[in-house]
Protein backbone atom coordinates (compact mmCIF):
# COMPACT_ATOMS: atom_id res chain seq x y z
CA UNK A 1 0.00 0.00 0.00
CA UNK A 2 1.47 3.35 -0.95
CA UNK A 3 1.79 5.76 1.49
CA UNK A 4 -0.91 8.93 1.32
CA UNK A 5 1.79 11.27 0.22
CA UNK A 6 2.46 9.23 -2.89
CA UNK A 7 -1.26 9.22 -3.68
CA UNK A 8 -1.91 12.77 -3.07
CA UNK A 9 0.80 13.09 -5.50
CA UNK A 10 -0.46 10.86 -8.12
CA UNK A 11 -3.72 12.08 -7.94
CA UNK A 12 -2.68 16.07 -8.88
CA UNK A 13 -0.13 14.87 -11.54
CA UNK A 14 -3.23 12.81 -13.05
CA UNK A 15 -5.89 15.74 -12.69
CA UNK A 16 -2.68 17.81 -14.06
CA UNK A 17 -2.96 15.43 -17.10
CA UNK A 18 -6.53 15.87 -17.59
CA UNK A 19 -6.69 19.61 -17.59
CA UNK A 20 -3.78 19.81 -19.94
CA UNK A 21 -5.34 17.09 -22.52
CA UNK A 22 -8.89 19.68 -21.99
CA UNK A 23 -6.64 22.38 -22.79
CA UNK A 24 -5.26 20.51 -25.97
CA UNK A 25 -8.51 19.44 -27.08
CA UNK A 26 -10.01 23.09 -26.71
CA UNK A 27 -7.05 25.03 -28.41
CA UNK A 28 -7.01 21.80 -31.22
CA UNK A 29 -11.07 23.14 -31.79
CA UNK A 30 -10.11 26.32 -32.14
CA UNK A 31 -7.71 26.13 -34.53
CA UNK A 32 -9.92 24.14 -36.68
CA UNK A 33 -12.56 26.39 -36.09
CA UNK A 34 -10.34 29.53 -37.23
CA UNK A 35 -8.92 27.72 -40.14
CA UNK A 36 -12.08 26.95 -41.66
CA UNK A 37 -13.59 30.55 -40.76
CA UNK A 38 -10.21 31.86 -42.44
CA UNK A 39 -10.53 29.33 -45.55
CA UNK A 40 -14.35 30.74 -45.61
CA UNK A 41 -13.25 34.04 -45.59
CA UNK A 42 -11.07 33.75 -48.43
CA UNK A 43 -13.33 31.86 -50.79
CA UNK A 44 -15.96 34.43 -49.86
CA UNK A 45 -13.27 37.59 -51.12
CA UNK A 46 -12.74 36.46 -54.81
CA UNK A 47 -9.82 39.20 -56.08
CA UNK A 48 -9.83 41.22 -59.80
CA UNK A 49 -7.17 43.44 -60.75
CA UNK A 50 -5.70 44.86 -63.63
CA UNK A 51 -1.87 46.51 -64.21
CA UNK A 52 -2.85 49.29 -66.18
CA UNK A 53 -6.69 50.99 -66.58
CA UNK A 54 -4.61 52.72 -69.23
CA UNK A 55 -2.55 51.90 -71.88
CA UNK A 56 -1.59 52.77 -75.50
CA UNK A 57 -0.61 51.29 -78.84
CA UNK A 58 1.94 52.92 -80.75
CA UNK A 59 0.44 54.64 -84.00
CA UNK A 60 2.98 52.53 -86.11
CA UNK A 61 1.03 49.44 -84.89
CA UNK A 62 2.21 46.90 -82.31
CA UNK A 63 1.57 44.91 -79.35
CA UNK A 64 1.01 45.88 -75.71
CA UNK A 65 0.82 43.29 -72.59
CA UNK A 66 -2.07 43.73 -70.14
CA UNK A 67 -1.91 41.40 -66.61
CA UNK A 68 -5.17 40.33 -64.94
CA UNK A 69 -5.00 39.07 -61.60
CA UNK A 70 -7.77 37.26 -60.05
CA UNK A 71 -9.20 34.11 -58.44
CA UNK A 72 -12.58 34.03 -60.27
CA UNK A 73 -13.98 33.69 -63.44
CA UNK A 74 -13.79 36.74 -65.82
CA UNK A 75 -14.61 37.83 -69.42
CA UNK A 76 -13.95 40.49 -71.48
CA UNK A 77 -16.56 41.94 -73.14
CA UNK A 78 -15.60 42.83 -76.92
CA UNK A 79 -18.53 44.47 -78.55
CA UNK A 80 -17.73 47.36 -80.72
CA UNK A 81 -13.59 46.72 -80.00
CA UNK A 82 -13.07 47.11 -84.16
CA UNK A 83 -9.62 47.97 -84.78
CA UNK A 84 -7.97 46.30 -81.26
CA UNK A 85 -7.40 42.57 -81.04
CA UNK A 86 -6.91 40.43 -77.70
CA UNK A 87 -5.08 37.03 -77.48
CA UNK A 88 -7.58 36.10 -74.29
CA UNK A 89 -10.82 36.98 -73.45
CA UNK A 90 -11.73 34.79 -71.08
CA UNK A 91 -10.37 32.86 -67.91
CA UNK A 92 -10.72 31.96 -64.58
CA UNK A 93 -7.52 32.85 -62.71
CA UNK A 94 -3.92 34.92 -63.35
CA UNK A 95 -3.67 35.81 -67.24
CA UNK A 96 -1.89 38.14 -69.82
CA UNK A 97 -3.42 39.25 -72.46
CA UNK A 98 -1.80 40.48 -75.91
CA UNK A 99 -3.53 43.87 -76.89
CA UNK A 100 -2.65 44.41 -80.78
CA UNK A 101 -3.66 46.74 -83.36
CA UNK A 102 -2.14 47.50 -86.79
CA UNK A 103 -1.06 51.05 -87.96
CA UNK A 104 -3.56 54.22 -87.38
CA UNK A 105 -3.95 55.20 -90.58
CA UNK A 106 -7.38 57.11 -89.66
CA UNK A 107 -5.80 60.83 -89.40
CA UNK A 108 -7.47 60.93 -86.17
CA UNK A 109 -6.96 59.25 -82.34
CA UNK A 110 -9.21 56.29 -81.74
CA UNK A 111 -9.88 55.12 -78.13
CA UNK A 112 -11.54 51.92 -76.87
CA UNK A 113 -12.63 50.76 -73.23
CA UNK A 114 -12.27 46.98 -72.13
CA UNK A 115 -15.60 46.01 -69.95
CA UNK A 116 -13.83 43.23 -67.83
CA UNK A 117 -16.38 41.53 -65.98
CA UNK A 118 -15.92 38.79 -63.20
CA UNK A 119 -18.59 35.97 -62.50
CA UNK A 120 -18.92 37.53 -58.68
CA UNK A 121 -20.34 40.87 -60.44
CA UNK A 122 -17.00 42.67 -59.90
CA UNK A 123 -15.92 44.83 -63.19
CA UNK A 124 -12.72 46.72 -63.97
CA UNK A 125 -12.17 49.38 -67.32
CA UNK A 126 -9.41 49.49 -69.44
CA UNK A 127 -9.17 52.72 -71.77
CA UNK A 128 -6.85 51.61 -74.77
CA UNK A 129 -5.69 54.45 -77.16
CA UNK A 130 -3.52 54.98 -80.39
CA UNK A 131 -3.17 58.28 -81.76
CA UNK A 132 -2.99 58.37 -85.74
CA UNK A 133 0.08 58.03 -88.36
CA UNK A 134 0.57 61.43 -89.55
CA UNK A 135 4.48 61.28 -90.72
CA UNK A 136 6.58 58.07 -90.52
CA UNK A 137 9.22 58.26 -88.06
CA UNK A 138 12.48 60.00 -88.52
CA UNK A 139 13.83 57.39 -86.08
CA UNK A 140 15.55 55.71 -88.94
CA UNK A 141 19.15 55.29 -87.56
CA UNK A 142 19.31 54.83 -84.11
CA UNK A 143 22.60 54.19 -82.52
CA UNK A 144 24.11 52.40 -79.17
CA UNK A 145 24.22 54.82 -76.19
CA UNK A 146 27.70 56.28 -76.16
CA UNK A 147 28.27 58.21 -72.54
CA UNK A 148 32.15 60.11 -73.78
CA UNK A 149 31.93 62.99 -72.87
CA UNK A 150 28.50 63.67 -71.54
CA UNK A 151 29.26 62.37 -67.53
CA UNK A 152 27.80 65.34 -65.77
CA UNK A 153 24.02 65.73 -64.34
CA UNK A 154 22.04 68.86 -64.99
CA UNK A 155 22.52 70.25 -62.03
CA UNK A 156 26.01 70.01 -62.71
CA UNK A 157 25.89 71.05 -65.73
CA UNK A 158 23.87 74.00 -64.97
CA UNK A 159 26.48 74.99 -62.44
CA UNK A 160 28.59 75.70 -64.95
CA UNK A 161 26.86 78.16 -67.01
CA UNK A 162 27.98 81.37 -65.69
CA UNK A 163 26.99 84.74 -68.24
CA UNK A 164 24.33 83.29 -71.31
CA UNK A 165 23.17 85.09 -74.00
CA UNK A 166 20.26 84.79 -76.33
CA UNK A 167 21.17 85.10 -80.61
CA UNK A 168 18.12 86.13 -80.78
CA UNK A 169 15.35 87.28 -83.84
CA UNK A 170 17.61 85.15 -85.93
CA UNK A 171 17.11 81.19 -86.27
CA UNK A 172 14.07 81.78 -84.73
CA UNK A 173 12.97 84.34 -87.31
CA UNK A 174 10.69 83.83 -89.93
CA UNK A 175 11.70 83.20 -94.01
CA UNK A 176 15.24 83.33 -93.44
CA UNK A 177 18.03 84.11 -90.80
CA UNK A 178 18.33 88.17 -91.24
CA UNK A 179 14.55 88.91 -91.69
CA UNK A 180 14.09 90.12 -88.18
CA UNK A 181 17.22 92.84 -88.68
CA UNK A 182 19.93 90.91 -87.01
CA UNK A 183 22.96 89.62 -89.48
CA UNK A 184 24.24 86.36 -90.20
CA UNK A 185 25.62 84.24 -87.67
CA UNK A 186 29.44 84.12 -87.96
CA UNK A 187 32.14 82.50 -86.32
CA UNK A 188 33.54 85.91 -85.81
CA UNK A 189 30.33 86.75 -83.72
CA UNK A 190 30.36 83.74 -81.66
CA UNK A 191 34.20 84.73 -80.68
CA UNK A 192 33.18 88.38 -80.21
CA UNK A 193 30.69 86.53 -77.18
CA UNK A 194 33.25 84.57 -76.11
CA UNK A 195 35.65 86.92 -75.70
CA UNK A 196 33.42 89.37 -73.90
CA UNK A 197 33.19 86.66 -71.00
CA UNK A 198 30.07 85.00 -71.76
CA UNK A 199 30.04 80.80 -71.81
CA UNK A 200 26.86 80.26 -72.89
CA UNK A 201 24.41 80.81 -75.92
CA UNK A 202 20.92 80.01 -76.00
CA UNK A 203 19.98 79.57 -79.85
CA UNK A 204 15.96 79.93 -79.89
CA UNK A 205 15.13 78.42 -83.37
CA UNK A 206 12.66 77.58 -86.10
CA UNK A 207 11.52 74.04 -86.89
CA UNK A 208 8.21 73.91 -87.79
CA UNK A 209 8.46 76.72 -90.28
CA UNK A 210 11.28 75.02 -92.18
CA UNK A 211 9.48 71.85 -92.80
CA UNK A 212 7.38 70.40 -95.08
CA UNK A 213 3.58 70.18 -93.92
CA UNK A 214 2.73 67.03 -95.80
CA UNK A 215 5.95 65.25 -95.42
CA UNK A 216 7.49 66.46 -92.27
CA UNK A 217 10.94 66.43 -93.39
CA UNK A 218 12.57 69.61 -92.02
CA UNK A 219 14.97 71.30 -94.80
CA UNK A 220 18.39 69.50 -94.73
CA UNK A 221 19.88 72.74 -95.81
CA UNK A 222 18.44 74.03 -92.76
CA UNK A 223 19.35 71.49 -90.57
CA UNK A 224 22.82 71.88 -91.78
CA UNK A 225 23.14 75.47 -91.00
CA UNK A 226 22.09 75.22 -87.69
CA UNK A 227 24.30 72.82 -86.55
CA UNK A 228 26.89 74.93 -88.07
CA UNK A 229 26.28 77.32 -85.38
CA UNK A 230 26.15 75.09 -83.51
CA UNK A 231 29.75 73.86 -83.96
CA UNK A 232 30.51 77.60 -84.20
CA UNK A 233 29.99 77.73 -80.43
CA UNK A 234 31.68 74.38 -79.60
CA UNK A 235 34.30 75.87 -81.94
CA UNK A 236 35.01 78.49 -78.39
CA UNK A 237 34.10 75.87 -75.66
CA UNK A 238 30.54 77.25 -74.92
CA UNK A 239 27.84 75.99 -73.56
CA UNK A 240 24.80 75.48 -75.94
CA UNK A 241 20.88 75.42 -75.50
CA UNK A 242 19.14 74.83 -78.98
CA UNK A 243 15.14 74.83 -78.23
CA UNK A 244 12.32 74.86 -80.84
CA UNK A 245 11.01 78.49 -80.63
CA UNK A 246 8.11 80.20 -81.30
CA UNK A 247 7.51 78.14 -84.77
CA UNK A 248 4.42 80.29 -85.63
CA UNK A 249 2.67 78.93 -81.89
CA UNK A 250 2.12 75.54 -83.16
CA UNK A 251 2.66 74.20 -79.89
CA UNK A 252 -0.95 74.81 -78.83
CA UNK A 253 -1.79 73.84 -75.20
CA UNK A 254 -5.36 74.49 -75.25
CA UNK A 255 -5.66 71.79 -78.50
CA UNK A 256 -7.83 68.93 -78.23
CA UNK A 257 -8.94 66.55 -80.34
CA UNK A 258 -7.17 66.04 -84.46
CA UNK A 259 -5.61 69.50 -83.86
CA UNK A 260 -3.48 67.73 -80.94
CA UNK A 261 -3.14 64.67 -82.87
CA UNK A 262 -1.27 66.77 -85.45
CA UNK A 263 0.84 68.68 -83.14
CA UNK A 264 2.62 65.75 -81.21
CA UNK A 265 2.83 64.12 -84.94
CA UNK A 266 4.84 67.55 -85.54
CA UNK A 267 6.94 67.74 -82.22
CA UNK A 268 7.78 63.82 -82.45
CA UNK A 269 8.85 64.77 -86.39
CA UNK A 270 11.06 67.83 -85.42
CA UNK A 271 13.19 65.81 -82.17
CA UNK A 272 13.57 62.67 -83.96
CA UNK A 273 15.50 64.89 -87.16
CA UNK A 274 17.58 67.77 -84.49
CA UNK A 275 18.51 64.73 -82.24
CA UNK A 276 19.75 62.62 -85.00
CA UNK A 277 21.39 65.80 -86.63
CA UNK A 278 22.75 67.21 -83.22
CA UNK A 279 23.83 63.54 -81.75
CA UNK A 280 27.52 63.60 -81.67
CA UNK A 281 28.08 67.18 -79.88
CA UNK A 282 28.78 66.16 -76.45
CA UNK A 283 27.22 67.49 -72.60
CA UNK A 284 28.07 71.13 -74.02
CA UNK A 285 24.58 71.18 -75.95
CA UNK A 286 21.72 70.84 -74.33
CA UNK A 287 18.24 70.59 -76.32
CA UNK A 288 15.13 72.28 -74.71
CA UNK A 289 11.36 70.90 -75.69
CA UNK A 290 9.73 74.62 -76.20
CA UNK A 291 10.15 78.39 -75.49
CA UNK A 292 7.12 80.01 -74.20
CA UNK A 293 3.91 76.79 -73.95
CA UNK A 294 0.84 78.20 -73.36
CA UNK A 295 -3.14 77.97 -74.27
CA UNK A 296 -2.59 80.31 -77.36
CA UNK A 297 -3.67 79.27 -81.15
CA UNK A 298 -1.69 80.62 -84.11
CA UNK A 299 -2.86 78.18 -86.63
CA UNK A 300 -5.25 79.36 -89.49
CA UNK A 301 -3.62 82.58 -89.37
CA UNK A 302 -4.47 82.57 -85.19
CA UNK A 303 -3.79 85.91 -83.26
CA UNK A 304 -2.48 83.66 -80.29
CA UNK A 305 -6.10 83.82 -79.02
CA UNK A 306 -6.83 81.31 -75.79
CA UNK A 307 -9.43 78.52 -75.87
CA UNK A 308 -9.95 78.91 -71.95
CA UNK A 309 -8.92 75.85 -71.68
CA UNK A 310 -8.67 75.42 -67.57
CA UNK A 311 -4.94 75.46 -66.84
CA UNK A 312 -4.69 71.68 -65.22
CA UNK A 313 -5.53 70.65 -68.77
CA UNK A 314 -3.00 73.23 -70.30
CA UNK A 315 -0.21 72.02 -68.14
CA UNK A 316 -1.56 68.45 -68.72
CA UNK A 317 -1.62 68.59 -72.28
CA UNK A 318 2.24 70.63 -72.42
CA UNK A 319 3.57 67.59 -70.38
CA UNK A 320 2.34 64.76 -72.99
CA UNK A 321 4.54 67.30 -75.47
CA UNK A 322 7.14 67.36 -73.30
CA UNK A 323 7.06 63.45 -73.05
CA UNK A 324 7.02 63.12 -76.65
CA UNK A 325 9.90 65.32 -77.09
CA UNK A 326 11.85 63.07 -74.09
CA UNK A 327 10.91 60.14 -75.95
CA UNK A 328 12.20 60.93 -79.54
CA UNK A 329 15.47 62.22 -78.41
CA UNK A 330 16.53 59.08 -76.20
CA UNK A 331 15.32 57.05 -78.56
CA UNK A 332 17.82 58.53 -81.08
CA UNK A 333 20.78 56.85 -79.15
CA UNK A 334 24.30 57.82 -79.10
CA UNK A 335 24.70 60.37 -76.77
CA UNK A 336 21.90 61.90 -76.94
CA UNK A 337 20.66 58.87 -74.31
CA UNK A 338 22.29 60.67 -71.69
CA UNK A 339 21.76 64.39 -72.93
CA UNK A 340 20.76 67.07 -70.17
CA UNK A 341 16.87 67.89 -71.19
CA UNK A 342 15.27 71.38 -70.69
CA UNK A 343 11.13 71.44 -70.19
CA UNK A 344 9.60 74.75 -70.31
CA UNK A 345 7.06 75.71 -67.28
CA UNK A 346 3.60 76.43 -68.69
CA UNK A 347 3.73 79.95 -70.18
CA UNK A 348 7.62 79.77 -69.15
CA UNK A 349 6.46 80.83 -65.91
CA UNK A 350 8.10 80.83 -62.23
CA UNK A 351 4.64 80.75 -60.81
CA UNK A 352 4.17 77.47 -62.30
CA UNK A 353 6.94 74.92 -62.09
CA UNK A 354 4.91 73.34 -59.36
CA UNK A 355 2.90 71.57 -62.29
CA UNK A 356 5.84 69.89 -63.02
CA UNK A 357 8.31 69.71 -60.02
CA UNK A 358 7.63 69.39 -56.14
CA UNK A 359 6.05 67.22 -53.32
CA UNK A 360 2.24 67.73 -54.83
CA UNK A 361 3.18 68.23 -58.45
CA UNK A 362 0.77 67.30 -60.91
CA UNK A 363 0.87 66.09 -64.26
CA UNK A 364 4.52 66.50 -63.02
CA UNK A 365 7.48 65.77 -64.96
CA UNK A 366 7.68 63.21 -68.06
CA UNK A 367 9.18 60.34 -67.45
CA UNK A 368 12.87 59.37 -68.62
CA UNK A 369 15.06 56.36 -68.67
CA UNK A 370 17.89 57.84 -67.55
CA UNK A 371 18.23 60.09 -64.01
CA UNK A 372 19.15 63.61 -63.25
CA UNK A 373 19.40 64.77 -66.97
CA UNK A 374 16.76 66.94 -66.60
CA UNK A 375 15.88 70.44 -66.14
CA UNK A 376 13.74 73.23 -65.78
CA UNK A 377 13.33 76.69 -67.84
CA UNK A 378 11.02 79.85 -67.08
CA UNK A 379 11.88 83.21 -68.06
CA UNK A 380 11.81 86.53 -65.64
CA UNK A 381 10.37 89.97 -67.04
CA UNK A 382 9.07 91.02 -63.93
CA UNK A 383 8.03 93.64 -63.36
CA UNK A 384 6.37 93.84 -66.43
CA UNK A 385 5.75 97.19 -66.45
CA UNK A 386 9.50 98.13 -66.64
CA UNK A 387 10.55 94.89 -68.58
CA UNK A 388 7.89 94.57 -70.85
CA UNK A 389 6.31 98.06 -71.44
CA UNK A 390 7.22 100.25 -74.20
CA UNK A 391 4.17 102.48 -73.23
CA UNK A 392 1.07 102.98 -71.22
CA UNK A 393 -1.09 100.10 -71.01
CA UNK A 394 -4.63 99.62 -69.81
CA UNK A 395 -3.83 97.88 -66.88
CA UNK A 396 -1.02 100.07 -65.50
CA UNK A 397 2.01 102.43 -66.49
CA UNK A 398 5.26 101.82 -67.93
CA UNK A 399 7.76 102.14 -65.22
CA UNK A 400 11.18 103.73 -66.63
CA UNK A 401 13.26 103.23 -63.59
CA UNK A 402 13.61 100.33 -61.11
CA UNK A 403 16.17 99.66 -57.77
CA UNK A 404 16.18 101.77 -54.83
CA UNK A 405 19.01 103.90 -55.70
CA UNK A 406 18.00 104.46 -58.89
CA UNK A 407 14.49 106.47 -59.06
CA UNK A 408 13.74 109.25 -60.79
CA UNK A 409 13.26 113.03 -58.23
CA UNK A 410 11.54 114.89 -61.23
CA UNK A 411 8.12 115.90 -60.03
CA UNK A 412 6.43 115.24 -63.34
CA UNK A 413 7.71 111.87 -63.68
CA UNK A 414 7.17 110.01 -60.33
CA UNK A 415 5.04 107.80 -61.49
CA UNK A 416 7.29 106.18 -64.00
CA UNK A 417 9.31 104.69 -61.03
CA UNK A 418 8.48 101.13 -60.17
CA UNK A 419 6.66 100.81 -57.03
CA UNK A 420 7.62 99.05 -53.53
CA UNK A 421 7.89 95.57 -53.64
CA UNK A 422 8.82 94.85 -57.48
CA UNK A 423 12.44 95.45 -56.83
CA UNK A 424 15.13 94.34 -55.34
CA UNK A 425 14.13 92.85 -52.41
CA UNK A 426 11.12 91.08 -54.21
CA UNK A 427 13.23 89.21 -56.83
CA UNK A 428 15.79 87.98 -54.62
CA UNK A 429 12.56 86.33 -52.39
CA UNK A 430 11.66 84.92 -55.93
CA UNK A 431 15.00 83.39 -55.99
CA UNK A 432 15.75 82.35 -52.81
CA UNK A 433 11.60 80.66 -52.75
CA UNK A 434 12.73 78.86 -56.08
CA UNK A 435 15.89 77.74 -54.45
CA UNK A 436 14.77 76.45 -51.30
CA UNK A 437 11.62 74.81 -52.86
CA UNK A 438 13.49 73.32 -56.26
CA UNK A 439 17.57 73.76 -56.14
CA UNK A 440 18.25 72.75 -53.34
CA UNK A 441 15.74 69.57 -53.84
CA UNK A 442 18.09 69.04 -57.10
CA UNK A 443 15.56 69.88 -59.37
CA UNK A 444 17.92 72.11 -61.94
CA UNK A 445 16.16 74.98 -63.19
CA UNK A 446 17.44 77.76 -65.66
CA UNK A 447 16.06 81.15 -66.70
CA UNK A 448 16.26 81.26 -70.62
CA UNK A 449 15.09 84.71 -71.08
CA UNK A 450 15.33 88.08 -68.84
CA UNK A 451 15.99 91.69 -69.57
CA UNK A 452 14.86 95.04 -69.55
CA UNK A 453 12.51 97.34 -71.93
CA UNK A 454 13.69 100.55 -73.67
CA UNK A 455 12.31 103.14 -72.38
CA UNK A 456 14.08 106.16 -74.17
CA UNK A 457 11.11 107.02 -76.49
CA UNK A 458 9.00 107.36 -73.56
CA UNK A 459 11.42 109.69 -72.14
CA UNK A 460 12.10 111.89 -74.93
CA UNK A 461 12.56 115.56 -73.82
CA UNK A 462 14.20 114.34 -70.67
CA UNK A 463 17.80 113.96 -71.03
CA UNK A 464 19.03 113.35 -67.73
CA UNK A 465 16.42 110.77 -67.01
CA UNK A 466 17.06 108.91 -70.04
CA UNK A 467 20.52 108.33 -69.14
CA UNK A 468 19.01 107.45 -64.78
CA UNK A 469 16.54 104.81 -67.18
CA UNK A 470 19.67 103.69 -68.84
CA UNK A 471 21.81 102.89 -65.57
CA UNK A 472 18.79 101.80 -64.03
CA UNK A 473 18.59 99.08 -66.65
CA UNK A 474 21.70 98.13 -66.58
CA UNK A 475 21.25 97.65 -62.85
CA UNK A 476 18.49 95.32 -63.28
CA UNK A 477 20.55 92.85 -65.78
CA UNK A 478 23.40 92.80 -63.19
CA UNK A 479 21.20 92.47 -60.07
CA UNK A 480 19.14 89.69 -61.82
CA UNK A 481 22.28 87.35 -62.66
CA UNK A 482 23.67 87.92 -59.36
CA UNK A 483 21.28 87.12 -57.12
CA UNK A 484 20.19 84.41 -59.66
CA UNK A 485 23.22 82.68 -58.91
CA UNK A 486 23.20 82.99 -55.54
CA UNK A 487 20.11 80.62 -55.31
CA UNK A 488 21.98 78.35 -58.13
CA UNK A 489 20.19 79.73 -61.24
CA UNK A 490 21.71 80.53 -64.77
CA UNK A 491 20.16 83.04 -66.67
CA UNK A 492 20.75 83.90 -70.25
CA UNK A 493 20.08 87.52 -71.34
CA UNK A 494 17.70 88.39 -73.87
CA UNK A 495 17.74 90.88 -76.96
CA UNK A 496 19.26 93.98 -74.72
CA UNK A 497 22.22 95.50 -77.21
CA UNK A 498 24.71 94.33 -74.84
CA UNK A 499 26.64 93.41 -78.01
CA UNK A 500 26.70 95.33 -81.56
CA UNK A 501 26.12 92.55 -83.74
CA UNK A 502 26.59 94.70 -86.91
CA UNK A 503 30.45 95.25 -86.37
CA UNK A 504 30.87 92.92 -83.39
CA UNK A 505 32.01 95.15 -80.53
CA UNK A 506 30.17 96.35 -77.05
CA UNK A 507 27.43 97.91 -77.86
CA UNK A 508 25.71 98.84 -74.52
CA UNK A 509 28.50 99.28 -72.42
CA UNK A 510 26.66 100.00 -69.08
CA UNK A 511 24.79 96.76 -69.43
CA UNK A 512 28.33 95.14 -69.73
CA UNK A 513 29.73 96.39 -66.94
CA UNK A 514 26.70 94.98 -64.47
CA UNK A 515 27.44 92.18 -65.78
CA UNK A 516 30.97 91.75 -65.66
CA UNK A 517 30.90 93.00 -62.16
CA UNK A 518 28.65 89.82 -61.43
CA UNK A 519 30.74 87.37 -58.94
CA UNK A 520 30.81 84.23 -59.76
Amino acid sequence: MLPRRCFYKIKIIKNVQMKNKIIYVIAGVFITLFSIGSCKKTKDSPQLSVSNSTDSIPAGGGTVSLSIAGNVAWSIDTTGIGWLHLSLVSGNSNANINLSAAANTTGISRTVVLKLNAANGQARRITVLQVPVIYPSFNTSPVAPDMTGMGSTAAQLLSNLKLGWNLFNTLEAHNTETSWGQPFTTQAEIDMVKNAGFNAIRLPCAWHLHMDPATGIIDPAWLARVKQVVQYCFNDNLYVLLNCHADDGFLDCGATGARQDTIKAIQKAIWEQVATTMRNFDEHLMLASANEPSDADYSNGGNGQSHNVPQLQAATTLEQYHQIFVNAVRATGGKNVYRTLVIQAYSASGNFIDYFAGPNAIPGMPADNVDNKMALEFHYYSPPNFCILGGDASWGPEWCFWGANFHTKNPALLFRNAQPGTEEGAMDSVFQFLNKQYVSKNIPILIGEYDASDHSATLTGYPQDSILSEISAAHFRGHLVQSAHNNGIPAFLWASGVFNRSNNTIGDQRTYDSLRAVKF
